[in-house]
């Protein structure tokens, strides 16, 4: 009886930590229309455009990773890391879908993932408008930096206690990894002050978040592994 009730703790902890990220989202969806003021307006093609659809699809992981962790351990510190990771992701994702609305632009990309991150970098002096010069498709990965595969995922849930503590801070120190390279990517190719400015935030949190995730990984008799190995990586 005491093993089921702990199980619908855990469910309905789950429950309200998924019902907190969708009012976040809700939230942020208001904030990213005020942000993303229409005088400044970028193209479908263009960087700012580009990450905004890309880290929303590289955020949407980190919570789901963030919420199949918090039901497979009962560890303080995880499950306090895994609640920051899924409230901030959940609120970014929704602003930058607002930002997409305000602009005007569809959510779904008209070229592949990660595209603009392989257009070149303007040079000094460069105008706002980012280059939207076109990429041949067998240069861009079809991965983005990161990002873990399914299989990873299942492994995450089968996994539980200690065990799934040091898979998801493996597998998230290389997610937040490949999302500060994403961010700097944007950071060099946009003079966009609502991007830029969200970018760099995403850049100092999660570089801070990698060193506490290692630390706990060391806690936890585990190394800091290459990102090469767990997941996909933009050359």
């Amino acid at each position: 009886m005491a093993e089921a009730r702990g199980g619908r703790g855990i469910g309905l902890t789950v429950f309200v930590a998924t019902m907190l990220a969708l009012v976040l989202v809700a939230g942020s969806l208001m904030i990213g229309r005020v942000t993303a003021t229409p005088e400044t307006v970028p193209s479908t093609r263009s960087a700012e455009a580009g990450f905004a659809r890309d880290m929303q699809t590289h955020h949407d992981q980190a919570v789901e990773m963030s919420l199949i962790v918090r039901d497979q351990t009962d560890d303080p510190a995880i499950r306090l890391l895994a609640y920051d990771i899924l409230t901030s992701q959940a609120r970014q994702s929704g602003q930058m879908f607002g930002w997409l609305a305000v602009w005007g632009l569809p959510q779904a990309s008209p070229e592949p993932a990660m595209t603009w991150m392989h257009r070149p970098v303007p040079g000094e002096g460069g105008t706002h408008a980012a280059h939207e010069a076109d990429v041949d498709p067998a240069e861009v990965p079809t991965t983005m930096p990161g990002m873990a595969t399914r299989e990873q995922l299942e492994e995450l849930r089968s996994l539980t206690g200690e065990a799934a503590e040091r898979r998801f801070l493996e597998l998230m120190i290389a997610h937040h990894e490949g999302g500060v390279e994403m961010a700097e990517a944007v950071v060099a190719r946009s003079d966009l002050r609502v991007v830029t400015d969200l970018a760099s935030s995403m850049i100092a949190a999660q570089r801070s978040e990698i060193q506490l995730m290692q630390d706990l990984l060391a806690e936890r008799g585990g190394e800091t592994p290459e990102r090469d190995a767990l997941a996909g990586r933009v050359p």
